[in-house]
């Protein structure tokens, strides 16, 4: 069986991953358990330069076909931070729960109509040999009053879906899966890999 390497060490990440690529005839395995301890500098100015750098690094490592994503948070009312910083916002070994909190404070005040925001995610493909590709997928929603939910990770639980009347974080995973940013960047992927028939 081929594998895939995916260059994340986020285990909530990689069980979204697995469960979408799932039907691929690949084995997935995350950075850590390919052995592989690498420390990229994510100096891109978008989702999808982050993205094809994390790829191609650990491809050039490996000689294998690697996948790796970046995403985050757009908030239009904070001119679209915390964006590609969104992992770092705050700094690194911030818990999401301060982060979140951050966040609705700075929306003190500010009607559902200028909550908008979006998770964008962009998915890279690094072949050995040299090509790249990416793949990207939003979903819009508000951001909400307070944190909602326990499914899902990071700003899920105050990322408001106003068609399912609920935070990303209080969907049941499959569902959320269907209709989040990775799912729909993941998804655009795998249809790359299978026209390269890989799985």
């Amino acid at each position: 069986m081929r594998r895939i390497i995916f260059a994340t060490g986020n285990s909530g990440k990689m069980k979204e991953i697995r469960e979408i690529l799932s039907d691929l005839n690949v084995e997935v395995v995350s950075m850590k358990e390919a052995g592989i301890t690498a420390d990229i500098v994510e100096d891109g100015a978008t989702f999808e330069e982050n993205a094809v750098i994390k790829a191609r690094a650990i491809m050039e490592i490996t000689n294998e076909i690697v996948l790796a994503d970046d995403s985050g948070l757009e908030i239009d009312y904070l001119n679209k931070e915390p964006g590609i910083y969104s992992a770092r916002y705050m700094g690194e070994d911030t818990s999401y729960r301060i982060k979140n909190k951050n966040l609705i404070d700075r929306l003190e005040g500010v009607p559902d109509a200028k909550r908008t925001a979006r998770f964008v995610c962009a998915v890279a493909a690094a072949f050995p040999g040299g090509e790249v590709v990416t793949a990207r997928g939003t979903i819009e929603g508000i951001i909400g009053y307070e944190e909602r939910g326990e499914n899902g990770f990071g700003y899920d639980p105050i990322f408001y879906v106003p068609e399912y009347g609920c935070s990303t974080a209080e969907l049941p995973p499959e569902e959320k899966n269907k209709i989040s940013h990775r799912g729909k960047a993941l998804r655009k992927m795998k249809k790359e890999l299978k026209s390269r028939k890989v799985g």
